[in-house]
This record gives structure tokens, sequence and C-alpha cells, in this order.
């Protein structure tokens, strides 16, 4: 069953997920700081990325549209959860966090803990006056 417990649990089981509240009741998915998938809260809706072709395709469905400010770049909004098959739903969420994690910063490795450098200790001795 599609709901917004297992559709928030489908996201957050990527690799490098992330949720954040944002737009007030929009929960947003990222992948290292790249969106991915936006599920509205309070008026349930759901938007994500796809491919050019799958965005044609899905546009001609009943409740599912381009999103807004996003449907220029391929993004869809599905007014109702239940608009499109469970299986399916769960593959375009693949491929969008594909998409998102391929322009998406690679992740940074630490830095190596770099060694003190060492000084070398001198001696100094006063030097002897050279008499003229």
């Amino acid at each position: 069953m599609i709901n917004v417990d297992s559709i928030r649990a489908h996201c957050m089981s990527f690799p490098d997920a992330t949720e954040k509240l944002q737009w007030g009741d929009a929960l947003c998915f990222k992948v290292r700081g790249r969106m991915f998938a936006v599920l509205g809260l309070d008026r349930v809706r759901f938007t994500f990325k796809c491919t050019p072709e799958t965005f044609a395709e899905l546009i001609e469905r009943r409740d599912v549209q381009p999103s807004p400010y996003l449907g220029r770049h391929n993004w869809v909004m599905v007014e109702r959860l239940d608009a499109l098959r469970h299986d399916e739903l769960k593959n375009l969420i693949g491929e969008s966090y594909e998409m998102a994690a391929a322009k998406a910063p690679k992740r940074r490795a630490r830095p190596p803990k770099q060694k003190k450098k060492q000084t070398k200790t001198r001696t100094v001795t006063p030097k002897t006056r050279k008499k003229h």
C-alpha cells in the first residue's frame, strides 16, 4: 500500500539519503545535498525528477502533472499517491535518486591526518669574535 510512511521509508533507504522539512509542509529528500523527491504532508502530493521520455508519458496520466516551478526540468507531481502502482512508483523514485546522485557532489574523504613537522633543534653557541 502506498502511503506517506512507505514513500518516506523507501526514499530514506538509499545511500546518503537525507530528509529535511522545507517550504512549510514539504519533506525534501536529498542525496549529498541534491534533491531527488519532495513529499507534501499537509496536502499529500509527491514530486520527483524523471527522464524526458518518462516525463512525457507520465503527464498524460490522470492525477500526474508537470511540477510547478520544476516541470521544465522534467519533474512531475503526483496529486494522489495511488495514481501510480506501488512497484512503478518505487522504480521511478530509484531513477530520480540515481539522476540526482550522478550530479551531486562526491563524498569528501577526510583528509589524512598530517604529522606534525619535527623541527630540528640547533644548539646555538656564541660566536667567537675575531680579533683584527
